[in-house]
């Protein structure tokens, strides 16, 4: 079965490489684009840490965000972690799990954090002594699917979903232009993004560890 990624670019490519190095038969077309949006930041003086769920806070933050990088950065993965280290920040903790998982090992640390996010967010629960302010910095814009997009998606495929506003998309697109969800199959880099799937796919599974290896090891069960 043919594997098809359609989260944005840099991030694109970043998947279709490391699929391709993991012995599928991948390809790609974006079904968002990553956009920039004003922000105020606050006094970085009031400001402790910041916190990162994706590079694209760092891509996307502007030169506004040469005024935080003396404080320490907490990133949610290796990626975002090292755009923080090119970025200027020393990073101070880097999760595995999610961004949840990050904030609870910090519990007993008393942080007022800057939390540089996109417009569609995980919602997050802070532990005791954990304050975040946060900013919205970036915003995924969804495009229409390409023509050549369409075709590959008739004829079977399993596409990557990297977060619930992609697979909601994309179900939203096959819906307009009558691609059936019947031929269509789902890995889903988290139970979350799974469950806004919705119905009508061949099959959904979801990865339980959200990072991009173990996304493209289920896709690879998936395909076998």
């Amino acid at each position: 079965m043919r594997v098809i990624a359609i989260r944005p670019e840099p991030g694109l490519a970043a998947t279709i490489a490391a699929g391709r190095a993991a012995g599928l038969e991948i390809a790609g077309w974006p079904l968002f684009e990553i956009r920039p949006c004003s922000w105020d930041p606050p006094s970085p003086d009031e400001i402790d840490g910041v916190l990162l769920g994706s590079a694209n806070a760092i891509r996307h933050a502007g030169s506004t965000l040469g005024r935080f990088t003396g404080k320490l950065a907490y990133a949610v993965g290796e990626t975002t972690a090292d755009a923080a280290r090119e970025a200027g920040f020393s990073v101070a903790m880097v999760g595995e799990g999610g961004l949840q998982k990050l904030l609870d090992g910090l519990a007993g640390e008393h942080l007022r954090l800057l939390r540089l996010a996109g417009a569609e967010r995980v919602p997050l629960v802070a532990p005791q002594g954990i304050e975040l302010v946060t900013r919205i910095v970036y915003e995924s814009a969804a495009l229409p699917m390409p023509g050549e997009l369409e075709a590959a998606l008739r004829r079977g495929a399993l596409v990557l979903v990297h977060s619930a506003i992609a697979v909601r998309h994309l179900g939203e697109e096959c819906d307009r232009r009558g691609v059936a969800r019947g031929g269509i199959a789902l890995a889903a880099l988290s139970p979350r993004i799974g469950e806004a799937a919705g119905s009508g796919w061949a099959r959904v599974e979801a990865g339980q560890v959200p990072r991009e290896a173990a996304l493209l090891v289920l896709a690879r069960d998936m395909c076998h």
